[in-house]
């Protein structure tokens, strides 16, 4: 593919091509109004634009299922050799860069799937939140699952496959309750064999994404596209609140079995610091969706708006039924209730018990 785009970038504009594609695209709305472009693409053109799809995606995959298993385990053998050498170091930064690139770029492509009868432009405050807001997710993450793996490496298993196949199985399960018919639109030369492989290879990748991070990608198997185009905040939402709230969990469980390699580290500041990182992240990513996001202005709803329904409907769930309430009341009232009508009993008594003494005074 490098020596194909080579090839066609140095012979592009030399010789005129035979016919030009149209292509119509859609300004971002502006005053409620949004206007449509036609704009003519030429072969060369349309070839690069595959190209580099091709490479993005490319990008993608060698990230998360080449650069993230390495960053993980060059970190694990540094934590236990209590040594971090030039070389290893240098390594390790690269693999973070990599996974990082790859992260924005999935975000990228989820954005011009998403919107793609829309002319997308990528500012460059969207690019640093989106930098930012991966470098702090991946960084922690990847930091506590070596810190959890040192010291319970028995462990470390279950964990793992029970994140990976989670969302590996994730999509397979809502495309089972959809009841939808079985895909085969994705390529006419496979069979359904290879449809199947095909999907389970991209489910592969969705769980390898969302075990170091928030896939922007959602997998579909009931869409054509097999994308699911529709911004669900509550998803987003449930995913960073039970990814910290596992994060928060290894890490106390590093805590509490940290060995003598740890002799010289300040525990609770090391927790502290990445229970932050993580919210950094989260604080990042909310500053994107807010106000760097290309297509914020086609939202149905902000961050915001979504963000506080879902701590609503989190508060509605939580809050006990008003039943209960009211029986726990009456059985806290009851006591006093009781003292009540034994006082007033008592007091009827001797109301009672004073004619019958003047009675028998009288006798």
């Amino acid at each position: 593919r490098c020596v194909e785009v080579f090839y066609i970038y140095f012979r592009a504009g030399r010789v005129e091509e035979p016919y030009v594609s149209i292509t119509k695209k859609r300004q971002m709305p502006k005053d409620g109004y949004s206007e449509e472009i036609e704009k003519e693409v030429g072969q060369a053109e349309g070839k690069l634009c595959t190209h580099r799809s091709a490479f993005s995606r490319a990008s993608v995959i060698q990230a998360f299922l080449g650069s993230a298993p390495q960053l993980t385990l060059q970190l694990y053998i540094c934590v236990l050799q209590q040594e971090i050498t030039a070389a290893r170091s240098i390594f390790m930064v690269l693999s973070l860069l990599s996974i990082v690139y790859g992260a924005l770029r999935c975000n990228i492509l989820a954005i011009k799937i998403k919107y793609d009868d829309y002319d997308v432009s990528v500012k460059p405050a969207a690019y640093l939140c989106i930098f930012m807001w991966r470098s702090f997710e991946i960084a922690t993450r990847v930091t506590v699952l070596v810190l959890f793996s040192s010291v319970l490496q028995i462990w470390t298993l279950p964990v793992v496959l029970v994140n990976f196949f989670g969302f590996f199985f994730y999509p397979w399960i809502l495309f089972w309750q959809s009841k939808s018919p079985f895909p085969e639109n994705i390529e006419k030369a496979l069979s359904r064999v290879g449809t199947t492989i095909v999907l389970c290879l991209l489910t592969f990748l969705y769980a390898g994404i969302n075990m170091f991070c928030w896939s922007a990608v959602q997998v579909k198997l009931n869409d054509p596209d097999l994308i699911n185009k529709s911004q669900n905040w509550y998803r987003l939402t449930v995913y960073y609140m039970l990814r910290f709230i596992e994060n928060a969990f290894l890490l106390l469980m590093w805590y509490i079995y940290k060995t003598d390699i740890y002799l010289y580290v300040c525990a609770p500041l090391l927790v502290l610091q990445l229970l932050i990182g993580y919210c950094m992240a989260v604080l990042f990513m909310l500053v994107f969706y807010q106000f760097c996001h290309p297509c914020k202005k086609l939202f149905s709803s902000s961050i915001s708006e979504g963000l506080l329904s879902c701590f609503k409907f989190l508060c509605f769930i939580c809050k006990p039924p008003k039943t209960t309430i009211l029986t726990d009341k009456a059985e806290v009232k009851s006591p006093e209730n009781t003292d009540e009508a034994r006082s007033s009993s008592k007091t009827i008594d001797s109301q009672k018990g004073n004619p019958h003494q003047s009675v028998s005074s009288n006798a």
